[in-house]
């Protein structure tokens, strides 16, 4: 698979025409971006031409059989994954009902396969805005039905609202026995650092993200900065427990404090780390960090669903509106 490496934007050159549209467009803010994923005009503008316009960099097609090849040539190059249908959350029992099976059927297919891989999946789309028991007791069933195949299935989280529900249905999962599960904690949250303390003693799977959702300045750091010096305070603490960190950043800063703080370290010498990258977003990063002996895996979403999912990553990294734009003056 051919890879381009994303570069952060240069200031615009006046004289540069086109080009120099495309890196000042490259700075809009980050809430902006992350408005028009709740615009449905927009989520519906997206769905039909995104595909078209650059989204397929970052999703690997609409269904299991068009991601599962693209799992195999990261295989090849010794990378793990993990697979998400794209979808928000879900508020009709019967749709529920639609995904639990999907995920059903993604174990079966998935089992046949030799490559490292997981799952990841919403509690919104397993019922959790209906009722917090329906959710855990779907979970239950995808974790059931993973663990007789030997899936790893990890817990998303979501907005700041979910977080108490998802924290204690990840804990109830625990205590129930199963250790083929993990969960997602935001480093833009005031609160994440009491939530990885407090599970702790449950020796967790944590991914550490630095969140890419909307959230008011009661909840979530609003400067970059401050999400960032608490992202390296996360991962001191997450690597200094007893658990398994997974290290979601593409951001050199954060990388790099990761891998000072592992060298020499028992979750280095236990293999119990890795970096986990987004399909598409700086592509060549995943072979360096396994040139240098890091355990990677890259998360390969697929599915119709897309617009959403497509617009945090723009948000996340703004530089991405590069890619997007020169693809639809290219047409």
């Amino acid at each position: 698979m051919t890879t381009t490496p994303i570069e952060l934007p240069q200031p615009a050159d006046p004289s540069s025409g086109r080009r120099g549209r495309f890196r000042s467009l490259s700075a809009l803010p980050r809430d902006l971006i992350l408005a028009t994923t709740q615009n449905q005009r927009m989520v519906r503008v997206g769905q039909r031409w995104g595909m078209r316009l650059g989204a397929a960099r970052f999703v690997a097609g609409e269904t299991l059989d068009d991601c599962i090849p693209v799992l195999q040539r990261l295989a090849q190059r010794g990378i793990r994954t993990y697979t998400i249908p794209l979808g928000e959350s879900v508020s009709d029992r019967s749709e529920v009902e639609r995904v639990v099976r999907l995920y059903e059927q993604m174990v079966e297919r998935l089992a046949h396969e030799p490559f490292d891989k997981t799952l990841s999946v919403k509690p919104t789309n397993l019922g959790l805005v209906l009722d917090e028991e329906l959710a855990y007791e779907n979970a239950v069933r995808i974790l059931t039905a993973a663990r007789a195949e030997g899936l790893f299935v990890r817990v998303e989280m979501e907005e700041s609202r979910h977080v108490d529900a998802t924290l204690r249905i990840y804990r109830r999962l625990r205590e129930a026995g199963f250790d083929n599960t993990g969960v997602v904690l935001q480093a833009y949250l005031y609160r994440t650092e009491a939530d990885l303390r407090e599970l702790l003693p449950l020796d967790p799977n944590v991914r550490l993200v630095k969140g890419a959702y909307l959230e008011p300045a009661a909840v979530a750091f609003p400067k970059k900065a401050d999400v960032d010096r608490n992202y390296c305070k996360l991962v001191d603490i997450a690597l200094a427990g007893g658990g398994f960190t997974a290290l979601a950043t593409h951001d050199d800063a954060m990388i790099e404090h990761a891998i000072a703080r592992l060298a020499g370290s028992p979750a280095a010498r236990e293999g119990r780390y890795e970096f986990q990258l987004l399909f598409g977003v700086r592509s060549q990063l995943p072979d360096r960090l396994v040139e240098r002996g890091h355990p990677v895996r890259v998360c390969v979403p697929y599915g119709r669903d897309w617009y959403v999912y497509f617009g945090r990553r723009l948000a996340e990294r703004p530089a991405n509106l590069l890619f997007v734009l020169k693809s639809m003056v290219r047409g």
